[in-house]
């Protein structure tokens, strides 16, 4: 009883899910998931049951599905049961089994967390709450329950110092949400609620209660990293430090309180620093520099899909040629090296104010409209202000099509002299609508075109031309 009573003070104290909750408690068949269908029992929970067959130990995978399907009838719950060809996915998708498996599972579980909220919405008429996609204002909410104990947290710290980390990866497995610490929907139905509890807890009510659970041989494996660090390390260091598990939750409580002021600072610096322009996020790089810290560069970029490895990469941008761009993993968005600023912009967004012109590019949107880009023979300049004709032997890629800005120059057609452009859009005369809507293509801090205006007399072409680089604007209508 004692498991009991803790197990439903650490549900309150963290406010974990209520009785009205519909919970979906993931069962592999072992000790610590049946342990927690049993306390959920007791504590009068609503449940069901979902069990992931990953058919990689054949018959004893079978066994585990048979098991977990008893077990359900057991507690005169719903068991839901999939198969997962894991090895072929974790090929294709070139993971590690226990990648793929997290992956596959973690999406299965979500997937019925929707369709749960979506029959208590057509059941209840609830309405949405637009804070939470697919969440509804209902008395029943609903959760994933994993069975993640207080020993898988110390296992998880020991293997990510020793892996490499930042200080995130020392604060443990959450209560709640991602083990990553990103928000994402997946993450916010996450619970873990045996995560107090040591193992020895576990087996201790499964006695107490007759609970009957199965093995993973597997486990027995120090193949898999999780179970080398479990069958071999850490009973190897607990015989320095008896108390080794115990010291490292301490820890984890200890870097959560650091990571907690740590996130204050950066949050604090980050505001100083990125200044938000539309859909981009600039940066001045002296600023950034100035603080000679690789934690904050990582916190920084990490915020837009950028990953640790890439800080080295950014530290070499800020050194680079203008118009030097550095891209996400996902290849939706940009670091752009500006002049003195660094700005993170969506690759391929029209709202952008910086978008990047590679060699291959044929066609550019933005706000304004399209530009088109083709290499031609030579040829005699075309007159019009919405072409530029330029000598393509001077033009380097990738290009950097931006709005205007003031301080802005270059050397008009036909001059020999430079001349700003605001000077240029005096003599024009105008207006202050027309001229919010300039942009500029740029070329290693040289503007070489003024979008629908002017080419640079220097790229212009001659006589001895070859190939000719041909960039067209249309307008938006």
């Amino acid at each position: 009883m004692k498991l009991l009573e803790s197990f439903k003070k650490v549900i309150a104290q963290h406010n974990l899910f209520s009785a009205k909750d519909k919970l979906l408690i993931a069962v592999s068949g072992g000790v610590d998931s049946v342990v927690l269908c049993e306390l959920c029992k007791q504590a009068g929970y609503d449940f069901i049951i979902a069990h992931c067959n990953f058919r990689l130990r054949e018959e004893e995978s079978l066994r585990d599905e048979n098991f977990v399907k008893k077990l359900g009838e057991r507690y005169q719950v719903e068991v839901k049961v999939i198969r997962f060809d894991t090895a072929n996915y974790a090929k294709e998708k070139k993971l590690s089994i226990q990648e793929a498996a997290r992956e596959l599972r973690y999406d299965w579980f979500f997937k019925i967390v929707q369709e749960q909220m979506q029959q208590s919405k057509q059941e209840t008429g609830a309405a949405a709450n637009k804070s939470v996609p697919g969440w509804h204002v209902a008395d029943q909410r609903s959760f994933v329950l994993t069975a993640h104990h207080a020993d898988d947290n110390a296992e998880t710290i020991a293997m990510n110092f020793f892996r490499g980390t930042g200080l995130h990866g020392l604060t443990g497995i959450p209560m709640a949400g991602d083990q990553a610490g990103n928000w994402n929907l997946r993450a916010f139905f996450l619970r873990r609620p045996l995560l107090p509890f040591f193992k020895e807890e576990l087996l201790q009510f499964a006695g107490e209660n007759n609970l009957e659970f199965v093995e993973d041989s597997s486990n027995q494996s120090s193949k898999y990293t999780r179970n080398f660090f479990r069958n071999e390390i850490i009973p190897a260091i607990s015989k320095v430090y008896p108390q080794v598990k115990d010291n490292l939750l301490d820890n984890i409580n200890r870097f959560g309180e650091i990571e907690r002021l740590y996130k204050i600072s950066v949050g604090q610096i980050t505001k100083k620093l990125c200044r938000q322009k539309g859909e981009e996020i600039h940066i001045p790089i002296r600023q950034l520099l100035g603080y000679n810290n690789r934690a904050l560069i990582y916190e920084i970029i990490a915020a837009y899909g950028f990953s640790e490895k890439q800080v080295d990469e950014v530290l070499k941008l800020a050194g680079a040629d203008s118009g030097s761009y550095l891209d996400s993993p996902a290849d939706d968005l940009r670091i752009i090296k500006h002049r003195h600023w660094f700005i993170i912009s969506p690759a391929l967004s029209p709202l952008a104010e910086n978008i990047i012109i590679e060699e291959k590019d044929g066609k550019i949107q933005f706000s304004e409209g399209i530009l088109r880009i083709e290499k031609t023979g030579n040829q005699e300049p075309v007159t019009s202000n919405h072409t530029a004709c330029l000598d393509a032997k001077d033009i380097q890629f990738p290009l950097l099509l931006r709005k205007w800005k003031s301080g802005d120059y270059f050397y008009p057609l036909g001059m020999k002299k430079k001349k700003k452009l605001a000077r240029i859009f005096i003599d024009q005369k105008l207006s202050k609508t027309a001229k919010e809507k300039t942009w500029v293509v740029e070329m290693n801090k040289k503007i070489i075109w003024v979008v629908g205006m002017r080419i640079d007399e220097r790229f212009k072409i001659t006589k001895t031309t070859g190939p000719v680089l041909q960039i067209s604007f249309h307008p938006n209508k």
